[in-house]
């Protein structure tokens, strides 16, 4: 028997979730799928090894779809300071939220955390359907509207299907979308490290020859580590005993926190550049991952994707609204002009600076060293910069200018 939605979202993390709950509190009738329940409740140690670094505009829209309430009683680490500087040459730049109008420049939290709120509040909008456990087996895509139909034989319609699942997207392989990108040949190895000095509430990131070290603080005093190493050298590190570990880590960290006193659980993810030539198809969008990935030296993957939930939730519900449909080629349309080019921005920014910073030429390091001590320099730059990385930048979705209080 046919179940028919407005919207069905596939794929209920952090992306998927955000946009379920911008459409469902509108009152447009809609469904989220997953494979699994979320964890809502654990132990309060270990924290994740999985945390994102939220930006102000990230919040904002947080707090629009209700979830940051929530999201605040679980656990937030602000921060209000961020350092860099490179091993390599004398170059730093340095962040302060003293120079905006915020009291920290975002937020450390833990990805589990954000989904558990997310879903919490997904629970208790009226127009809101969680169908879970449950895996797409196919989707149906043509001029009228989405089928979506699941492994236990169920099959969902909508006017608009947008797929929220992932880097490796099977929803975008369905819907016959293809992709652009490249290995980094570099993993991002994970893990939550106590220091001998307080963290101080500062994101500090150290650009190697590797790639870069970044520390960031956590609610609990600890700091959550993602240190870009390549692919051979972050397999050698997972398997080193603690204490190696721990010794590696406080040299390649210039000792800026001190010596490293403990290690929680080490895990490594393979870093890609991947875009989806196309973000749209009929009744179909891409949002998050599925859409895009970049490197991680920035923390702005996550980041993004809110922007994408945030920007097709605002198209979908003024056109419901207007009594246009939701589904038409021309809005989703709309949506990929809209978010696709800021992708790309972020994402050749991101693999520029990445490249820059990897490369040990003496005129690179030279260039890059001038160029960090020039900016830092600048208020104007510095602060051009700062809003840029807190999300504050071009022409955002309502749900990410909204102040949050």
């Amino acid at each position: 028997m046919n179940t028919n939605y407005a919207v069905i979202t596939v794929g209920g993390g952090i992306v998927g979730a955000t946009a379920a709950c911008a459409v469902a509190q509108a009152g447009i009738k809609t469904a989220l799928i997953d494979t699994r329940n979320p964890l809502r409740e654990w132990p309060e140690e270990p924290v994740d090894i999985r945390v994102s670094a939220l930006t102000r505009a990230s919040q904002n829209i947080l707090q629009a779809v209700g979830a940051w309430p929530a999201i605040e009683r679980r656990g937030i680490g602000p921060y209000n300071h961020m350092h860099v500087w490179d091993a390599d040459s004398a170059g730093m730049l340095d962040f302060d939220a003293a120079d905006t109008e915020f009291a920290e420049l975002g937020h450390l939290v833990e990805n589990r955390v954000i989904v558990a709120s997310l879903w919490d509040r997904l629970e208790a909008l009226t127009d809101a359907s969680i169908i879970c456990p449950a895996k797409v087996a196919d989707i149906q895509l043509d001029s009228t509207l989405a089928k979506v139909v699941l492994y236990d034989g169920q099959i969902l319609e909508a006017d608009v299907l947008i797929a929220a699942d992932g880097r490796d997207s099977a929803l975008r392989q369905m819907a016959d979308i293809q992709t652009t990108g490249w290995e980094y040949n570099q993993d991002g190895l994970v893990a939550t490290i106590s220091t001998e000095k307080h963290h101080q509430f500062t994101a500090w990131q150290r650009f190697l020859p590797e790639g870069p070290l970044a520390f960031l603080p956590l609610k609990n005093g600890q700091c959550s580590i993602v240190w870009t190493l390549s692919h051979q050298t972050a397999q050698e590190y997972l398997s080193l005993s603690d204490e190696e570990f721990l010794q590696r880590l406080t040299q390649a960290s210039d000792g800026i926190l001190g010596e490293m006193l403990d290690a929680g659980l080490r895990g490594a993810f393979p870093l890609r550049f991947q875009y989806a030539n196309q973000y749209s198809a009929e009744h179909f969008v891409l949002i998050g991952d599925a859409a895009h990935a970049m490197h991680p030296l920035a923390g702005q993957g996550a980041n993004a994707g809110l922007l994408d939930a945030a920007a097709i939730a605002e198209l979908i519900i003024k056109a419901d609204q207007a009594g246009r449909p939701i589904g038409s080629h021309k809005l989703l349309r709309q949506y990929e002009r809209w978010r696709k080019g800021d992708n790309l921005a972020m994402m050749s920014s991101m693999d520029v600076i990445n490249k820059m910073y990897t490369n040990q030429h003496e005129g690179f390091r030279q260039l890059r060293g001038t160029g960090m001590s020039w900016i830092n320099h600048s208020h104007w730059l510095r602060n051009y910069f700062n809003r840029y990385a807190m999300g504050l930048r071009g022409d955002l979705p309502d749900l990410a200018s909204t102040k949050a209080v």
